[in-house]
């Protein structure tokens, strides 16, 4: 009996998993954040550093002026909730961090 390999699963020592959400968040206020083409492409930029740090696969991206799709894959040892967590929350944080004239412009 031979085992037939699930077709695009991802297999590790532990676990066979497939697992895709597809997270779409807005800023605050529904602000338009993400006007040109360079805060765009650091927002991504971050995102990218943050799940690279969270062993979090982003598979899609898309950075729009007021919110943010993102099509991500983690292996099943990490709960969604911790994921999203760290995507959104430290990302804000170092976004912010770069570019504090937005905060003081944008939220009171």
């Amino acid at each position: 009996m031979t085992k037939e390999k699930i077709k695009d699963a991802i297999y590790t020592r532990r676990y066979i998993y497939n697992f895709h959400y597809h997270l779409i968040w807005v800023t605050k206020y529904r602000n338009q954040t993400f006007t040109t083409e360079v805060i765009s492409n650091e927002m991504k930029a971050i995102l990218q550093q943050v799940a690279d740090d969270n062993d979090i696969v982003i598979e899609k991206m898309e950075v729009m002026p007021d919110h943010i799709h993102m099509l991500i894959s983690f292996p099943p040892s990490k709960a969604p909730a911790s994921a999203i967590k760290a995507l959104k929350g430290r990302s804000a944080y170092i976004f912010l961090q770069n570019h504090p004239e937005i905060r003081c412009s944008q939220y009171w």
